[in-house]
């Protein structure tokens, strides 16, 4: 198979960068569209060319690294992560535009590679459970309804891609972090910090500067997991519950001072 890439090329997060043509032949049909990039970046080397960068890892689907937009849509088509795309999916002779994530609070580092480390730092403000040391309970001891631990576990796999992020036309992280609130606040686990958890992630989201959901839904139909739309409705009602909690606080700093 031959393909013509449309790829986009920046030097630096302050280049203006901009789309650069490739030409790639002989392309197995079962190959990944990574694995079509290897190819291409060993060509650019043997012509003492500079390579394109993008991210990868496990290249099975599961960590996200490879967060590429094709043809317009991040991670590709067919609602799977970028190394799952195969050759076969595309039209022989067709021409693909390749880009990085667009989103303020995701900037691009070099050619495809973007920062993602705000998602990361999300995670912080509240994606974790507190626990003492020495002997613990066996968790399978602690009762969870059925119907509750399969919302918990729809929940947990999201992988942190950031494809969310960038379909949202509003760079809204909201899908992301209420997948992880979702997760945490529903399992016995999760409960010491719930009060404050959506209201920290929240907060911590704001301040990276992620735009807010306005119910386009499209972080929903391009996320390789899937994750509902109904973990964004929890996460909303857990930042109330959260919202409500701070003012009691605040009060009695305010006293305090």
């Amino acid at each position: 198979m031959n393909f013509k890439l449309v790829i986009w090329r920046q030097h630096g997060p302050d280049d203006q960068g901009e789309f650069e043509t490739h030409e790639v032949t002989g392309i197995d049909p079962e190959s990944s569209f990574l694995e079509m990039l290897d190819q291409l970046n060993a060509s650019l080397g043997r012509e003492k060319k500079q390579t394109i960068a993008f991210d990868s890892d496990c290249r099975e689907g599961i960590c996200g690294s490879c967060s590429l937009v094709i043809d317009g849509t991040p991670q590709g088509p067919h609602q799977v992560t970028s190394c799952q795309t195969y050759m076969r999916d595309f039209i022989d002779g067709a021409t693909i535009k390749v880009e990085p994530y667009r989103a303020n609070a995701m900037p691009v580092i070099r050619d495809l590679v973007t920062d993602r480390s705000a998602l990361d730092r999300v995670i912080q403000a509240g994606g974790y459970i507190s626990t003492t040391t020495g002997p613990q309970p066996d968790p399978n001891s602690m009762p969870i309804a059925p119907a509750v631990q399969e919302e918990a576990m729809d929940a947990a796999i999201c992988i942190g891609c950031g494809a969310c992020v960038a379909a949202c036309p509003n760079g809204s992280a909201m899908l992301f972090t209420g997948a992880k609130v979702t997760h945490l606040n529903l399992l016995p686990q999760g409960q010491p910090e719930r009060a404050d958890r959506a209201f920290n992630m929240v907060s911590q989201m704001d301040e990276e500067g992620f735009g807010g959901c306005t119910n386009f839904g499209e972080c929903s139909r391009v996320c390789p997991q899937e994750i509902s739309l109904d973990v964004i409705g929890m996460l909303n009602r857990e930042y109330r519950k959260g919202v409500a909690a701070q003012k009691p606080k605040h009060r009695a700093k305010m006293t305090a001072q």
